[in-house]
């Protein structure tokens, strides 16, 4: 065989993650260990507000910080630019965002409002396909595309309610985008965490029970860590990854595998 350079790394590599909110946050989890491994980085958060929590973490790293709303009108675009400009080229990029309003999100599925209901497919699904749109220019030698996304896609999980359908929605989109940017040398990957406390996940009604019931269930008898769910999400942005593409893949201490 011949000798290659480290597949594990991310040195050299250029990264787009959105999603940041403060230090819980998965996609800050994947910011310290792409920055860690060598990735040079461009991260975004939601606004200024957002802001005030985010920058006292990526200030030390010299990470460059953008604030973007998907739902605003070429807000996306200009984050995208950004990053192009900043990085030259884009290796890897890293779909940490998903929203519903509360009161669609705290209901029965069958009471859902048809605005919350897109709205929640805009923010939480569509953004990642338009994200993917605006990559790829940028991405001429291949590369990564990952969102996130939980186990209530797959399965009628007490109180995920509206975000089942839309991660549902967002898996299957995963699969038809790799398919179609595969012959780009671009993977695309859904990583399927179990669950952790994250801003998103405080709206979750009853949240403590579902984390509760996933240490009974999993085989691990415990919850994941946002570090354990980076790894995945790192290896699955290297060299090391290169053959796989299309999959949701899990990091749930093997909750999803247990009747």
């Amino acid at each position: 065989m011949t000798k290659k350079n480290n597949v594990f790394s991310l040195a050299g590599k250029k990264g787009l993650i959105l999603g940041l909110a403060n230090e819980s946050s998965i996609a800050w989890g994947c910011t310290q260990l792409a920055h860690q491994m060598g990735a040079e980085l461009v991260v975004s958060c939601l606004n200024d507000k957002a802001r005030r929590f985010v920058e006292p973490l990526t200030d030390p790293l010299e990470v460059d910080l953008v604030s973007c709303n998907v739902e605003q009108d070429g807000e996306l675009e200009a984050l995208v630019a950004h990053a192009a400009q900043r990085l030259g080229r884009l290796d890897f990029v890293i779909h940490s965002i998903a929203w519903a309003p509360l009161e669609d999100l705290h209901g029965q599925v069958i009471d859902s409002s048809r605005k919350g209901f897109s709205r929640a497919m805009e923010v939480s699904c569509h953004s990642f396909a338009e994200l993917a749109k605006l990559c790829v220019p940028h991405m001429s030698a291949g590369g990564s595309l990952l969102s996130m996304t939980y186990l209530g896609a797959e399965e009628a999980v007490p109180h995920y309610g509206l975000m089942g359908p839309v991660k549902a929605a967002l898996e299957s989109m995963v699969r038809y985008m790799a398919l179609e940017l595969g012959p780009q040398g671009i993977r695309v990957h859904a990583v399927s965490p179990g669950p952790i406390l994250t801003r998103a996940a405080s709206g979750i009604a009853s949240f403590d029970e579902l984390m509760a019931n996933a240490v009974l269930k999993a085989p691990l008898k415990r919850l994941v860590t946002l570090e354990e769910i980076a790894q995945l999400s790192a290896f699955l942005c290297c060299d090391a990854s290169s053959g796989m593409t299309g999959q949701t893949i899990y990091v749930d201490g093997g909750c999803h595998a247990v009747a």
